[in-house]
């Protein structure tokens, strides 16, 4: 074991493990698991992954194609039954880096850029924004140069709902002239 935390043994590790995948929104890397586990001083690198694979091996999670790790039921069921053994403080450090993390993932599916090259060489940015109860604006641009599509694509990013509230003014304005 690595160091002085509330975790003491690969048992430990694999509760925390399973903690965890039954907590996030959708499935998540390796590396992405390893961040949310070592919330506590006692995990370490080494029997970490040990646990991790010993977690696909035994059925309890799942390892996609593309490195996603994923709960199965049978991991779910032993999640429930075991996540009291887990220390309240890991807990409490755990569920705070989850909800973070869970933030992070909603909004990624929630606003959505691509940039596609026309036949005539010049470029379409297509710009989505999501709520919970669906979409709320899938906006198409051309733009001539490629440098200038990635530009836009990555400003909607950064500030989706300003731009969309933007649009709605100018398009609701009323026009006296």
């Amino acid at each position: 074991m690595e160091g002085r935390g509330f975790i003491h043994d690969k048992l430990e590790i694999k509760f925390l493990i399973l903690y965890i995948a039954a907590r996030v929104i959708e499935p998540i890397p390796f590396d992405t698991m390893l961040d949310l586990t070592m919330c506590d001083d006692g995990v370490g690198y080494f029997d970490f992954s040990e646990c991790l694979r010993d977690l696909v091996n035994t059925g309890h999670l799942t390892l996609s194609d593309a490195g996603l790790y994923a709960i199965t039921d049978k991991g779910l069921r032993n999640s429930q039954i075991c996540e009291s053994s887990i220390p309240y403080s890991v807990r409490l450090r755990c569920d705070k880096n989850l909800a973070a993390w869970n933030r992070k993932l909603r909004r990624k599916n929630q606003v959505k850029t691509s940039v596609d090259q026309r036949s005539n060489g010049t470029f379409t940015v297509r710009m989505s924004l999501d709520d919970d109860m669906g979409n709320v604006m899938d906006l198409k641009l051309m733009a001539v140069r490629q440098d200038i599509a990635k530009l836009l694509a990555d400003r909607f990013q950064k500030e989706p709902e300003r731009i969309y509230s933007q649009i709605m003014k100018l398009l609701m304005e009323n026009d006296d002239k």
